[in-house]
């Protein structure tokens, strides 16, 4: 591998939903992010590195901008209206909708506030035909002077060298700031953890799994190589519980199933994986369960 002389900060901003997430797992070549199909999946920022030739890219995954109806939510905007400071670059990601968004704008406003290069990033390209991206660029090259504009498809790959590319064109010269064979500061019980929430939020319906929170009770590795994992599901109410746990435990088992073979996966080893369910009322409310869960400034 080449020697690592630049690096770049980068942060993926953007709606909840847009697609952040399976950008940044796309970029890195494996899965460190968790992604569903509903709104707000990502909580915390996400540093994830990827090497390419001589630069070392580091990318903030943020929280979508929302307006929030929980302290857990005022922590989410917080973190996701933050992301663009202190950064070398910002990539800002959109759905193929030629016209610009409240929530959108209060991102560019951000970006201005903060002086940093903006790459216009339209993803979902998949799913629409491609004389419409005209309009949609317009739109956006009216609202700000985005340093590049580039269509993408996060989850086909579509334009993402293209992407990578212009990224590594905001690098400075500077130290590798990770070791090479990390991909993400995340710690491994934290991944373990967000993929179950990714299935309980795969799993279950409505508001369910938004209420929920994981936390890893016990991550001992064995001589055998086995990783002995017991996980405490969280959520607000006697009746969500039951929902989560199912039928004679067949909803739990169900989550447990689809989390096993992804932490293996990931792990690259064999999993026992225990999980129980517990109730804490109104925990996204609760200063002291939101640090306690590790949403903290």
């Amino acid at each position: 591998m080449p020697e690592i002389t630049k690096n770049a900060m980068i942060t993926i901003c953007g709606r909840p939903n847009v697609g952040k997430s399976t950008l940044t797992n796309r970029l890195v070549g494996e899965k460190i992010a968790i992604v569903s199909s509903k709104p707000q999946t990502t909580r915390n920022r996400i540093c994830a590195i990827v090497n390419t030739g001589d630069t070392q890219l580091v990318i903030v995954d943020t929280p979508g901008l929302h307006r929030a109806r929980t302290r857990l939510g005022d922590y989410m905007v917080k973190v996701a209206r933050e992301s663009v400071a202190d950064v070398d670059a910002a990539v800002m990601l959109v759905e193929p909708i030629p016209n610009v968004g409240e929530q959108e704008r209060e991102l560019i406003a951000s970006i201005e506030q903060s002086g940093v290069p903006a790459i216009l990033c339209i993803n979902k390209i998949d799913t629409v035909p491609k004389e419409s991206l005209l309009a949609v660029i317009a739109a956006y090259a009216a609202a700000h002077d985005f340093k590049a504009v580039i269509p993408i498809s996060a989850q086909q790959g579509d334009g993402v060298d293209e992407l990578l590319a212009e990224m590594k064109s905001c690098a400075a010269p500077g130290p590798m700031l990770f070791p090479e064979d990390m991909v993400t500061d995340q710690p491994e019980k934290q991944i373990c953890a967000e993929i179950v929430r990714e299935k309980l939020l795969l799993c279950l319906d409505k508001e369910v799994p938004h209420g929920t929170a994981v936390e890893v009770t016990r991550f001992i590795e064995r001589d055998s190589e086995i990783i002995d994992l017991d996980v405490t599901i969280y959520c607000e109410k006697a009746s969500h519980k039951g929902i989560i746990i199912g039928k004679g435990g067949a909803m739990l088992k169900k989550i447990g199933a689809l989390a096993r073979t992804d932490i293996e996966a990931f792990m690259g080893t064999k999993v026992f994986l225990q999980t129980w369910v517990k109730v804490k009322e109104n925990w996204r409310d609760s200063q002291a369960q939101l640090r306690n869960f590790g949403y903290t400034e």
